[in-house]
């Protein structure tokens, strides 16, 4: 109808066949209607049409289109208008499309073989591509496999038994912050081909409000490969610059180093270089301290003035700036350019620190409970072949191609540094195999280094449509279709999905370890991350976290990306050092120093003339030997020193094996007899003895007695002691002066119902060294350390200028509570001690005892937390009458506090007993404190000790001594970690010496009991006492 030339004779050709006889109108009315009806066919059809133009025109980012239609169908081919309306309304509705329109000739049957065929193309290709793809796909068969790997590098890097792919290197950072951190630090950045300067202010009481400034510098090419020295004289001048640009030259400010680079670290402040990476080869730095080598450049300059005190690796720093935010960060990662991680390692497991012998200045110890943040370098993982059955021949050549074959085989599968490289290298062999870029091999593709990781990160987006994955491959001259663009993306993803399934393989291994550790069932722990790959690569960090969380079930571990990283996490090492506790904690160097300081006083207080002057009273005691194992009979022991008087019959025998029995009681010492008179004191003290006597119906004996006397005596001979003065709160008139023996005879004298041969008086210190040389005769060191202090050993007779005779060893009381009395340590005291010592009832006496005892302990830990309350560090500012009252905190709150399960609950119920309400951090916080406290009082009596010990190797001219110390005392015996914190350090000042620690289980009571059988022994083998 609607042809032109016969339209109107079809017209009435149709409607006669329809039975109708049309006029001439009639046929140009009905070529009207069908031609308003086709056309607006047309124009829907040209309307939907250029809706789907305009929507690829949009996909591609266009600005004009050109494209061509492929169209089919009898009403566009056989209709004579039709075409050229839908192309002409096309064209007027897009005019900035250029559309060609092709008919279909062979119709939709050729269409379906030519699906198939592709379809069989594209299948064979799929199959070749997945072929080559397999390999980067992991099971959890394989992903266990390296968890496991990976734990077994973990354990074998902590011993110190020849070389490991895991390095694990200690990073002396032992605690993480805790959010009281304040002040202005400078953090130093070097670790790729920028440094960077960075000043992080600390708001005081505000633990998530910092200020960071900082400028960037470019480390030039000729610099990083030149000496050592033009490299650190660059970073010197750096500092300098950026301390200029802060207007802060003339301040003297901590530092914390982040030197991304291997090294062995002996110290916070110390790193040896191991090895250069990342196109770093400045000479003689290899083997130096690179600490060292900043501070000459910095004094080079001579322009100021920086404390360097932490040196930390890139993933410490991360940890640390983490765990500013999130108390529970114990763990780094860095997912970047380089792939490591760090973690909180009990010390106790760290062998290479355990055995080693000596440490350098700025080290400080923890106990053996406690931890120190190990950084794993785990990108070592696979060196000794481990991985071999996961490496891809794709990893071999990228390896094979890299700075250092055969090295960091498990940061080279994991890195930033790597992946675009064997991502390159996958699609080099696809190409080669005619499944890439028709088999064309440019130039471009057999560039290494062309295919940069970020551009996985852009093609992996979900946001990024084939046409713009297409649009990067020619960006980098790599002609490619739409399929082509298809497996380019499914090779990144293959690539870095394993990557980040093996980062997850590893974290499992670090948290399942933690948790492994502490013996916990589950264990929730952040771990703090840091890196562009996990940070910008669109599903890296997602992979990750599920893998870890399918891995290590029983541990809930959250991901904190870093916000300023490892810049901030230095500066916060160094925040945590450089509080005002940092007094209170000693390197090795200064424990050595204090005990070449006792050592001279021991001396002092042997010495005859000089004796009268010393802080050291080193009393004689008369005990001349310790058990021998032939000693036998009945005994009676008295144990006088604090409010609770204790007898006990100590029954030794022989008969298989020697054996020893014992019946005891206890008796109150009312506070009025304490500060009574004397005369009242000691008929208290016979009457009990009397109660004790008839009530195991031994008072028709008369029994040898050892009198336990725990307060300063003067003693000329065993059976005799002149008290010097009271202490405990002791007050009694009339005894200080006198013999406490004949005031005690005198007593029951008076009572006149029993008889007493009190054959010894000894020290409570002597009592338990006797006590253990009962079960173990190589003890020759009493050591008591609770509510008071003291120590006792057996000197050479020649060395005691107060006794006379030469042959044979005398027990010596040292009375090391007053070490320090005259000024010796007086650069050790901090204002907390300074303090206890002027509220004291001594001040200026028994100083050494007030800084490592437990009657002070609480007190020491009670005027900390007030100060640092008063300075809004702490409960937000807020001081109750509680917190202000002497005594509120005992030594046993302070033991409650560091137990590892249930501290930080035991911290929340003390304080709040105070009138206190502490948030977590504010618990953590206190935590932190008693650690501090009582570890320096164990390292305090260690380095005492160890000058008692080497004495006893000097004496006995041995070159390695084995000896037995005998130890008494509520806050040894008491305290969780005090006890191994001592053996510790003991064993690290004096490594010449094998020192076994004997607990007295009997108290000194027992000891007495021994001097006296001792005594007895030695009074029926001589014609007189000797002992």
């Amino acid at each position: 109808m609607e042809e032109y030339k016969n339209g109107l004779k079809n017209t009435r050709d149709i409607l006669v066949e329809l039975g109708l006889n049309p006029s001439q109108d009639d046929c140009i009315a009905v070529q009207h209607v069908s031609t308003i009806v086709s056309f607006r066919s047309s124009n829907l059809v040209a309307a939907g049409l250029a809706a789907i133009l305009t929507r690829i025109k949009q996909n591609r980012h266009l600005r004009a289109l050109r494209i061509t239609v492929g169209v089919d169908g009898t009403v566009y081919k056989t209709h004579p208008q039709y075409p050229k309306r839908l192309h002409k309304v096309v064209r007027r509705l897009l005019p900035e499309c250029q559309v060609r329109f092709v008919l279909s000739d062979s119709g939709s049957s050729k269409g379906a073989a030519l699906v198939t065929a592709v379809a069989q193309r594209l299948a064979s290709r799929k199959r070749q591509v997945d072929e080559t793809l397999a390999p980067f796909k992991l099971s959890q068969e394989q992903l266990q496999l390296v968890k496991a790997t990976m734990r077994a590098g973990l354990e074998a890097g902590l011993k110190n038994k020849g070389p490991s792919a895991v390095k694990m290197l200690p990073s002396y950072v032992y605690h993480t912050p805790d959010g009281t951190e304040h002040g202005k630090y400078l953090a130093l950045d070097l670790g790729g081909t920028n440094f960077r300067a960075m000043l992080v202010k600390f708001k005081k009481g505000l633990q998530n409000n910092t200020r960071l400034y900082h400028k960037i510098y470019t480390v030039p090419l000729e610099i990083m490969q030149g000496t050592g020295e033009e490299l650190f004289d660059h970073l010197a001048q750096y500092v300098s610059d950026f301390l200029d640009y802060m207007g802060m030259k003339k301040a003297h400010l901590p530092a914390g180093f982040t030197f991304s680079f291997p090294c062995e670290q002996t110290a916070i402040d110390t790193g040896i270089l191991v090895s250069w990476t990342k196109g770093f080869k400045a000479t003689d730095c290899e083997g130096h301290d690179v600490v060292n080598l900043l501070r000459e450049a910095i004094k080079r300059r001579n322009e100021y003035d920086l404390d360097i005190v932490a040196v930390v690796n890139d993933t410490v720093g991360t940890m640390m700036s983490c765990a500013y935010e999130d108390p529970q960060c114990e763990v780094g990662l860095i997912a970047g350019t380089g792939s490591n991680a760090c973690y909180m390692e009990e010390l106790k497991n760290i062998e290479k620190i355990r055995q080693k012998k000596q440490k350098t200045e700025g080290d400080e110890e923890t106990p053996e409970t406690s931890r120190m943040c190990i950084n794993t370098e785990w990108g070592g993982l696979g060196d000794d072949g481990s991985l071999d059955d996961i490496i891809t021949p794709f990893d071999a050549e990228v390896d094979h191609n890299s700075v250092n074959p055969g090295k960091q085989r498990f940061e080279k599968l994991t890195s930033g540094m790597y992946l675009g490289e064997i991502v390159r290298e996958v699609l080099l062999d696809l190409t080669r195999g005619g499944l890439l870029f028709r088999g064309r091999v440019t130039e471009t593709l057999k560039t290494p280094g062309i295919f940069q990781t970020k551009y996985l990160s852009q093609i992996e987006s979900d946001r990024l449509a084939l046409l713009q994955v297409r649009s990067i491959l020619q960006h980098l001259g790599l002609d490619s279709t739409c399929d082509d663009s298809i497996i380019v993306k499914e090779v990144c993803g293959a690539v870095s999905r394993r990557a980040a399934e093996l980062c997850g393989a590893g974290m499992a291994a670090v948290v399942d370890k933690i948790r492994e550790n502490r013996g916990l069932d589950h264990l929730n722990v952040t771990v703090g991350v840091d890196g562009a790959l996990y940070k910008l690569h669109p599903h890296f960090s997602g992979i990750l976290q599920e893998t870890t969380r399918v891995l290590a079930p029983q541990c809930n571990v959250t991901f904190l990306p870093s916000e300023e990283g490892s810049g901030k996490g230095a500066a916060l090492i160094t925040a945590v050092i450089d509080k005002y506790l940092y007094s209170m904690r000693f390197s090795d160097e200064t424990l050595l120093d204090i005990t070449q300081r006792f050592r001279k006083e021991l001396v002092t207080g042997l010495g005859r003339d000089s004796n009268a002057t010393a802080t050291l009273k080193m009393l004689p005691t008369f005990v001349r030997s310790i058990p021998d194992g032939s000693e036998k009979g009945d005994f009676i022991a008295l144990d006088l020193g604090g409010s609770n008087f204790r007898i006990l019959r100590v029954k030794v025998s022989h008969e298989k094996k020697q054996t020893v029995q014992m019946e005891s009681e206890i008796y109150d010492t009312p506070e009025d007899i304490i500060h009574g008179t004397g005369t009242r004191l000691f008929d208290h003290v016979a009457e009990c003895l009397g109660n004790f006597m008839e009530k195991h119906n031994i008072k028709d004996k008369k029994l040898p007695v050892g009198f336990t006397f725990s307060f300063p005596c003067q003693q000329t001979k065993l059976d005799e002691g002149f008290l010097i003065t009271w202490t405990k709160r002791f007050k009694a008139s009339g005894v200080e002066g006198m013999d406490v023996v004949q005031l005690l005879n005198k007593a029951i004298k008076k009572r006149g119902d029993y008889e007493a041969d009190i054959m010894a008086v000894v020290n409570d210190t002597v009592g338990t060294m006797m006590t253990c040389g009962f079960d173990d005769q190589r003890c020759e060191v009493g050591i008591i350390i609770g509510t008071g202090t003291n120590a006792c050993y057996m000197e050479e007779l020649r060395h005691i200028d107060l006794v006379e005779g030469d042959e044979g060893r005398m027990c010596v009381n040292t009375e090391w509570g007053a070490f320090g009395d005259d000024g010796r340590l007086e650069d050790i005291r901090t204002e907390f001690d300074r303090e206890i010592d002027r509220g004291s009832l001594n001040p200026g006496c028994q100083l050494f005892e007030k800084m490592v005892s437990g009657m002070y302990m609480g007190e020491l830990v009670r005027l900390i937390l007030v100060k640092m309350a008063r300075e809004g560090l702490l409960f937000e500012g807020r001081i109750t009458p509680e917190l202000l009252t002497k005594g509120k905190i005992e030594t046993k709150h302070v033991s409650a506090i560091e137990k590892s399960k249930e501290g930080l609950i035991k911290a929340r119920e003390i304080l709040n007993k105070l009138g206190l309400e502490p948030s977590a951090d504010d618990c953590i916080a206190v935590q932190h404190v008693c650690a501090i406290v009582s570890f320096r009082s164990a390292n305090l009596v260690a380095a005492t000790l160890a000058g008692i010990l080497m004495r006893l190797k000097e004496n006995k001219g041995v070159s390695r001594l084995r000896t037995t110390v005998g130890i008494d005392g509520s806050l040894y015996k008491m305290h969780p970690q005090y006890a191994r914190r001592l053996h510790k350090t003991v064993r690290r000042l004096v490594p010449d010496c094998d020192v076994r620690f004997l607990l007295s289980e009997s108290g000194s009571g027992k000891g007495a009991a021994m001097v006296t059988a001792v005594a007895y022994r030695l009074q029926h083998t001589r014609t007189h006492i000797t002992v």
